[in-house]
């Protein structure tokens, strides 16, 4: 048997404690060994208080998992890398697409594993819609992604500054999605961003875009919504329609419910990174964070009422 992947986890806020930890602890594949963060640490796991005093005192370790604020990222998983870690980065995998850049080299370099992770590339129905569009022609999409900031990131102040992405940090699941189910490049073609008087990266956002086909992709994202999220994906298409709804966990097609295997996103996410260590592959894909640039780069900027937690 296979003995289990000596993992440590550096940045131990939200999304570590709702989602990586549950799911490394199911996980036959990693044996989490250690943690790094300043301000936090977890009973029964050694604690360091930053990456480099772990990677000194652990010589045992294989991997990091990089859940730190995305801007801090870069530098975490730089250290990790020329030690001969493997990592896997939460998303975004970096701040800007130099970073990105930059530590796919680093890996390809040391022959070690990065797996830039999209988590929501792993909900439940991305596969199968994947494989019914391969078959049919896009006509249209229309992406609706709407969430309350103040559940989903409460009180995280990083989210609103430079590097922080704003809205396009639930968003950019969205395009992650879309780049996997769609065949070929997407290509934005105009974008609206509102951001807060008092913030420096948006509170909601309007794209348009188009796939390979030059298929209209419209696309709304809004942190302001309240009650119950909104994360829904339609593709028309010349054999039907297609939804993708809470998330692409449920998949529709033509109005019905579509059966599609059952797994959480990040035991899937993990059970992918652990076969790519074991095969010494990476998987970096950055379209997602690239069309999130874009989106910066190419939009019109507009200013809104000021954000308050």
């Amino acid at each position: 048997m296979t003995a289990p992947i000596a993992i440590a986890i550096a940045g131990l806020g939200k999304i570590a404690r709702d989602q990586h930890l549950p799911s490394l602890a199911a996980s036959t594949a990693f044996n989490l060994v250690a943690t790094a963060s300043p301000h936090d640490a977890l009973e029964q796991v050694p604690g360091y208080p930053d990456i480099a005093r772990l990677l000194d005192a652990r010589p045992d370790l294989e991997a990091v998992a990089v859940c730190t604020t995305p801007q801090a990222r870069f530098e975490v998983a730089r250290q990790a890398l020329r030690h001969g870690c493997h990592v896997l980065l939460e998303k975004p995998p970096a701040a800007t697409l130099g970073e990105a850049r930059e530590l796919i080299d680093l890996a390809a370099a040391g022959g070690v594993t990065l797996l830039a992770s999209w988590h929501s590339r792993h909900a439940n129905g991305v596969e199968p819609a994947r494989e019914w569009l391969s078959a049919r022609r896009v006509r249209r999409v229309s992406v609706r992604w709407k969430e309350d900031v103040r559940k989903w990131h409460p009180g995280q102040a990083w989210i609103w500054k430079a590097g922080g992405l704003g809205v396009f940090d639930p968003g950019i699941n969205a395009l992650s999605i879309l780049t996997r189910i769609l065949p070929g490049n997407l290509v934005l073609h105009e974008a609206q961003l509102a951001f807060p008087s008092n913030c420096a990266c948006p509170i909601a956002a309007t794209l348009e875009l188009a796939d390979a086909s030059g298929a209209p992709i419209h696309m709304e994202l809004d942190f302001r919504q309240a009650g119950a999220e909104t994360w829904d994906i339609d593709v028309e298409t010349d054999g039907g329609e297609l939804r993708l709804s809470k998330g692409a966990s449920v998949l529709h097609i033509d109005g019905r419910p579509i059966e599609v295997p059952r797994a959480t996103e990040y035991s899937r996410l993990y059970a992918h990174f652990a076969a790519l260590v074991r095969a010494r592959r990476s998987d970096a894909d950055i379209t997602p964070l690239a069309l999130v640039a874009d989106a910066f780069l190419a939009g019109r900027r507009i200013e809104v009422e000021a954000f308050h937690d």
